[in-house]
């Protein structure tokens, strides 16, 4: 076995970050741009009102124009006026040719088709934006590295851009495995369970935006279990088994990634809940093999999987880290780490009830967990504590 730590090392120096790969800007929203992007024109390429108003060509002391014609917003008619005309102008539409200044509505009168400014602070280029304002052409307009919120994607829609080269999301394989799992909404027969991992799983992924997700189903049996890989490797970045993994009779995915060409990097991890979950790779892809139990699930997701995600995206994906006031007692022995589903509040990190690894009540009241260190035995209420949070929608 080795520690929680090694387990997060070993994962950081195997995971690589995927491919970039060109999508439309309705599909990156969340995502990394992977290479700078330039403008490919002035934004905006012509010379644009601010305000509704009256397009004129200042000149101190002159404050009455001859009204010589309107330009809305979207209009492509040129208009050329000269120094005694004024032109009604909408926001968004383009100056006349002679103009360079705009002057508010609401400091102008109208009398017999003359236009009387009515503005004694008037200057000159008012309300004006000028040609490349918002950005010049061949100028850089976003660097690679950049998470893609809305705004950034509402910037580059608006310079023209319509697709972009990103870091995508991974293509994610479920693999569940066990004979005793039956599907919610159906009669369990005696013997068996409602299968909630894969749910689980799948939106834990959503949250994080990984939206390809596929899930699949092994029985109890090594062969059966190895085909499925083999087609999930093929198909997959990265391949999530749960159950299987320990070391009983039913439980085959070791030897059925080892089968499937899956380097092994380590097996068991010496931590609770979730001691043995495997992890491995075969060229660029995957593997988890998580436990069964629910709250092992989980708990392995949010420390092991959410940084490997992280790390395929190029994005920094791990559970904020702070600290917390313990306000229980909590008994166990050295050796092992322990994650404690908890809830946190004003400084102070409450364990709930119901710690066992099938048991997922406790983990759906929780924003935290607990990290007690491996080495250290009982904790007193009062001592300070590690804490993750969990994240939130």
């Amino acid at each position: 076995m080795i520690s929680v730590n090694e387990a997060k090392d070993i994962i950081t120096e195997s995971v690589k970050r995927l491919p970039s790969q060109r999508l439309p800007l309705g599909r990156v929203l969340g995502l990394v741009l992977g290479e700078d992007v330039y403008a490919l024109t002035d934004i905006p390429n012509f010379r644009q009102s601010s305000m509704d108003g009256y397009a004129i060509r200042f000149e101190p002391g002159r404050t009455v124009f001859t009204l010589a014609g309107e330009m809305a917003a979207g209009s492509t008619a040129a208009l050329d006026i000269d120094p005694a005309e004024a032109v009604r102008i909408f926001t968004g539409a383009p100056l006349p040719a002679g103009a360079d200044t705009v002057v508010m509505q609401e400091k102008v009168s109208l009398e017999a088709g003359r236009v009387m400014v009515e503005d004694g602070g008037m200057q000159a280029f008012q309300h004006v934006r000028e040609k490349g304002a918002e950005i010049k052409r061949g100028a850089l307009a976003m660097q690679a590295g950049t998470l893609l919120s809305p705004a950034a994607i509402g910037f580059l829609a608006g310079i023209g851009i319509p697709e972009l080269q990103v870091i995508p999301a991974p293509k994610v394989s479920i693999i569940l495995t066990g004979n005793e799992l039956q599907e919610p909404g159906k009669p369990l027969a005696f013997g068996q369970v409602y299968e909630a991992n894969s749910v689980m799983l799948s939106a834990a992924l959503r949250q994080l935006g990984v939206e390809d997700v596929s899930v699949l189903r092994a029985v109890d049996d090594l062969k059966v279990l190895q085909d499925v890989l083999s087609q999930a490797l093929l198909e997959a970045d990265l391949v999530l088994l749960t159950g299987g993994v320990s070391v009983g009779d039913y439980d085959f995915v070791v030897a059925a990634a080892k089968n499937c060409g899956v380097k092994q990097a380590f097996h068991k991890i010496r931590q609770k809940p979730g001691k043995p979950l495997f992890f491995g790779s075969k060229y660029q892809k995957i593997v988890f093999g998580l436990p069964g139990n629910p709250s092992s699930v989980l708990s392995c997701f949010y420390q092991y999987v959410l940084p490997a995600v992280g790390r395929m995206m190029d994005k920094n994906l791990r559970l904020q880290v702070t600290k917390g006031i313990l306000t229980h007692d909590y008994a166990k022995v050295s050796g092992l780490t322990h994650f404690l589903k908890a809830s946190f509040n004003n400084g102070n990190v409450t364990p709930l009830h119901a710690q066992e690894s099938f048991r997922l009540h406790s983990f759906a009241e929780a924003d935290c967990l607990i990290v007690l260190d491996e080495a250290k035995g009982n904790y007193q209420a009062g001592e300070q504590v590690e804490v993750h949070l969990l994240p939130r929608l």
